[in-house]
């Protein structure tokens, strides 16, 4: 018997689709629509690039790091600071180092709406987070799990769903070939001097996006600090020629030889003057 074929694929116009049904429909090429409502996190570039213009609430978002309690409040501090100051609060699950309460004040996170639960096994960080989104207690949470499996994720975010605020989940960035149920995932590093933020969507509901968006935000306290930088200070060094004395033989050296024929550190120390006069 020969079975009719049917096709599976959906009309390109919108207007071919009931309303109802076409508002619902998302193609992989067009940037998503948020599902529930966001909070702008305060970076414009980055704004741009995410769903709904902002950090998703009722969803989870991983920022994987390339190393921890490096720039985790300069990318979320300003979101932070909004939920803050519409009375909520803010809860840390299992952070690397206790914060540093006046720094964070100066962003506009007070310190008796900063919550810190001191879990240190994987097993309680996973308890606490899960609990806390369940409570509903608290507006944002912000939990580092650096051992999650994927499974776990997977019920975060099935719990992430039910919580009003945002749920941002912390996490080595080897984890980057793993997979996840997060909706949004971002690799967060630093960049040159004087260290912008850099930041990687690598997972989204939208297209890809190849490019690294460079944030240029520092804390309140040091943009002061900060320098213009000319422009010759950020041109590469110049290539420096070391002398190396060659070798009288032919045959293989022992590192004790090898550490006789390595330049000795004043020659370093002259070498690197020079390049410093060349460049001023």
């Amino acid at each position: 018997m020969n079975l009719p074929s049917v096709s599976l694929s959906l009309p390109r116009g919108a207007a071919a689709l009931p309303e109802h049904v076409a508002q619902a429909v998302w193609r992989g090429d067009a940037m998503g629509r948020a599902a529930s409502t966001v909070i702008a996190s305060g970076h414009p570039a980055l704004d741009a690039e995410l769903p709904g213009g902002g950090w998703p609430c009722q969803a989870m978002t991983e920022v994987l790091l390339a190393q921890s309690a490096q720039a985790e409040w300069r990318l979320l501090g300003p979101a932070l600071a909004q939920v803050v100051r519409q009375g909520g609060s803010v809860l840390l699950i299992g952070p690397p180092h206790p914060p540093h309460l006046p720094g964070l004040s100066r962003e506009g996170l007070r310190d008796d709406r900063l919550i810190r639960v001191d879990a240190r096994t994987p097993a309680e960080r996973l308890w606490a987070t899960e609990q806390a989104l369940k409570a509903g207690c608290v507006s944002a949470v912000l939990s580092w799990l650096p051992q999650v499996r994927p499974e776990q994720i997977r019920r975060l975010h099935a719990c992430a769903a039910q919580h009003p605020g945002p749920l941002f989940v912390f996490r080595p960035v080897k984890a980057q070939a793993d997979s996840s149920a997060a909706p949004l995932r971002v690799l967060l590093g630093l960049g040159a001097c004087p260290h912008p933020l850099q930041v990687q969507i690598i997972k989204r509901r939208g297209p890809m996006l190849d490019q690294v968006l460079s944030l240029p935000h520092w804390p309140a306290g040091l943009t002061s600090l900060l320098p213009p930088l000319p422009p010759r200070s950020l041109a590469p060094l110049p290539a420096v020629s070391l002398p190396v004395p060659a070798s009288s033989s032919t045959t293989p050296s022992s590192p004790e030889s090898d550490a006789h024929r390595r330049p000795h550190h004043a020659a370093l120390d002259r070498a690197a003057a020079r390049a410093s006069r060349a460049m001023s």
